[in-house]
């Protein structure tokens, strides 16, 4: 509703029915960290959106870990908004050569960064 999109439309944009946005929406099925994306996407909101007032994992006991570490950079990067449309750009490429490629273009260019 504080989007101003029916439970219609939002289904029919992530090829769901209405009834199974009700079911996330209730709590009575769980929401997918890869759906979830797809629908901070629809709604053109950062994912950050559905987590406000949830404690953040730097905070929490055992943020030095190695994977609490990794959850945060992964929701930071998820939060970007280019990231978010790098990532919806990328899906669109059908040919895994032409992604493969991106993606060393993309590890050449940070490695330069990081060198630099």
């Amino acid at each position: 509703m504080m989007m101003h999109m029916s439970q219609e439309l939002l289904a029919s944009n992530l090829g769901l029915t209405f009834q199974q946005i009700q079911k996330y929406e209730k709590g009575a099925n769980r929401v997918g960290a890869g759906r979830l994306l797809d629908i901070a996407i629809i709604l053109r909101v950062p994912i950050s959106f559905f987590f406000e007032g949830a404690p953040r994992a730097e905070l929490l006991p055992d943020a030095t870990s190695d994977v609490a570490s990794d959850a945060t950079e992964l929701v930071q990067f998820l939060t970007d908004k280019d990231a978010v449309r790098l990532n919806v750009a990328f899906k669109g490429i059908a040919d895994k050569a032409v992604r493969d490629k991106l993606v060393n273009l993309t590890v050449a260019i940070a490695n330069d960064t990081d060198e630099a």
